[in-house]
């Protein structure tokens, strides 16, 4: 099988094939001790060891049982599939523009009960007015130098956040402070932004958490992402928005949230904080 064209898919499923190679040698078997466990030729395990081919989960499931290493079989099959799909270029999802990008998680919206977001950067999408993400996505689509749909990704980014009001669904937002003060629109889009996240703390299923920057932590400051249930985590960077399903890696990010969570301020002392934040403003 050729290299896949994204470098970084190639390296998870090559990392992939490297932690099947350990687990082989750490149960002291050959390459052809281990096809005959499993019942294949030894040319399928040696093709699995070097990345020559992806393995199925039954395949990862038979290797693990062959190795006495079921324990490891979970994480081993989230990565398979991780290096398949769950690295999303934003390159190419942006190539038609950003409308797309916005269309692109609606139905893992519509499918998620409780959401757990963190952001050290911007408001989040889930709690912007159209204002902000106007101002914001055109910043976005000028970095980039995407087509400027920038009107018609505001309005998708809309129509998915009315997944906020939909009832059965939990929001939990940890902000830090600096997300109140960067500047990436007007005084008065800006005022009216944090006016709008005042009111969505009253709603009865979101919990808005503010770090301060006085508060002593218990971790750093991390880049921004988000907790879909306890099955999946999107970690955004500059250039692509990363899809964690590894059990060990959700629960990672999992914990980093509660860590986060407890050096936030809530309630009065939340409000105070975005009080402070729009008097700024001028």
């Amino acid at each position: 099988m050729p290299p896949h064209p994204s470098s970084r898919i190639q390296k998870a499923r090559q990392a992939l094939a490297n932690r099947l190679r350990e687990i082989r040698k750490d149960a002291g078997i050959s390459g052809r001790e281990l096809a005959v466990r499993c019942g294949w030729s030894e040319s399928k395990s040696s093709r699995i060891e070097n990345a020559k081919t992806p393995p199925s989960d039954a395949d990862i499931r038979a290797w693990c049982r062959a190795c006495a290493a079921e324990d490891q079989a979970p994480d081993l099959i989230a990565a398979n599939r991780q290096s398949a799909e769950a690295h999303v270029e934003w390159k190419r999802l942006q190539r038609t523009g950003l409308r797309r990008l916005q269309e692109s998680t609606g139905d893992l919206y519509q499918q998620t009960k409780t959401f757990r977001v963190y952001v050290s950067d911007v408001i989040p999408g889930f709690l912007q007015t159209p204002g902000y993400a106007s101002a914001l996505l055109t910043s976005i689509a000028d970095f980039r130098g995407t087509p400027d749909d920038v009107s018609d990704a505001v309005a998708a980014r809309m129509r998915r956040n009315e997944v906020l009001k939909k009832g059965g669904r939990r929001f939990s937002f940890v902000l830090e402070e600096s997300v109140l003060r960067y500047r990436l629109c007007s005084s008065e889009t800006m005022a009216a932004q944090l006016g709008h996240l005042l009111g969505v703390m009253d709603l009865h299923n979101v919990a808005v958490g503010i770090v301060p920057f006085s508060e002593r932590r218990a971790v750093w400051p991390m880049p921004t992402f988000t907790v879909f249930d306890d099955r999946r985590v999107h970690a955004d960077t500059l250039d692509a928005a990363s899809t964690l399903a590894q059990p060990s890696q959700v629960e990672l990010y999992t914990r980093a949230f509660e860590r986060l969570s407890q050096g936030a301020a809530r309630g009065a002392a939340a409000r105070s904080l975005i009080a402070d934040a729009v008097a700024s403003l001028g």
